[in-house]
């Protein structure tokens, strides 16, 4: 599928930084889609006003070679938790991803607390 109206797209790169794989990540205004596999392809789509939380993790051979992984925490039902890993640049995508959500849950009035809906942990009470 070919989409030109992206913010940004790379694909996983997992050998030597090198991007030898068919998993590709891409960032649109209002959604991140992760599409995998050649002969047989899945697309995992997650809007973005429901990200709540993004760690940058970077081992020391992802640092040797120039990438990272972003770990991401959303309210999404099929995908609460998910990685875009072995990315370049990965510091500059967290923090351009963070600002795009904020930007997305604010024009979507959306806060924390429709997260914790149904939540049963006492600590967030």
């Amino acid at each position: 599928m070919k989409i030109s109206n992206y913010i940004w797209r790379d694909r996983k790169r997992p050998i030597f930084g090198l991007p030898l794989s068919f998993t590709v990540y891409t960032l649109l205004e209002d959604k991140l889609l992760i599409d995998t596999g050649i002969l047989s392809t899945n697309q995992e789509e997650i809007k973005l006003y429901r990200i709540m939380d993004l760690t940058l993790k970077r081992s020391l051979l992802q640092r040797i070679f120039g990438v990272g992984s972003i770990h991401i925490c959303s309210a999404d039902k099929t995908t609460p938790e998910f990685e875009i890993r072995d990315i370049k640049k990965p510091f500059e995508i967290k923090e351009k991803l963070s600002a795009i959500v904020e930007e997305q849950r604010d024009k979507k009035r959306v806060t924390g607390k429709e997260f914790l809906v149904g939540d049963d942990d006492d600590d967030m009470h």
